[in-house]
């Protein structure tokens, strides 16, 4: 018996596109959002992701850090001022080079 492999040729009918992960987060009123995680980066040996609205990705997006524990990563916010401020500022230049490049 041969195991059927999935591919964009195999005929079978399912979409073979992988959408990125989708985390439910929820903001101060307890409204969940979808959120897609668009970037990663890390700083002072800190790993940070960037999510955006699924819906509506022109609203702002989040900024959350990159914590694992027994081998299974946790997304958290950022309290302390002076990393966030680090952060966004490395977040901020990213996306000023990314839309220059978009002309």
């Amino acid at each position: 018996m041969s195991e059927h492999q999935h591919d964009e040729n195999c005929g079978c009918g399912h979409d073979h596109e992988h959408e990125e992960p989708v985390f439910l987060v929820s903001d101060e009123e307890g409204v969940e959002r979808e959120m897609v995680m668009v970037y990663q980066f890390e700083s002072e040996n800190q790993a940070y992701a960037v999510l955006l609205d699924r819906n509506n990705p022109e609203e702002d997006g989040l900024i959350l850090r990159v914590e694992e524990e027994n081998d299974e990563a946790f997304l958290v916010g950022i309290e302390d001022d002076a990393e966030w401020e680090r952060v966004t500022a490395i977040y901020e230049e990213f996306a000023r080079l990314e839309n220059e490049k978009r002309g």
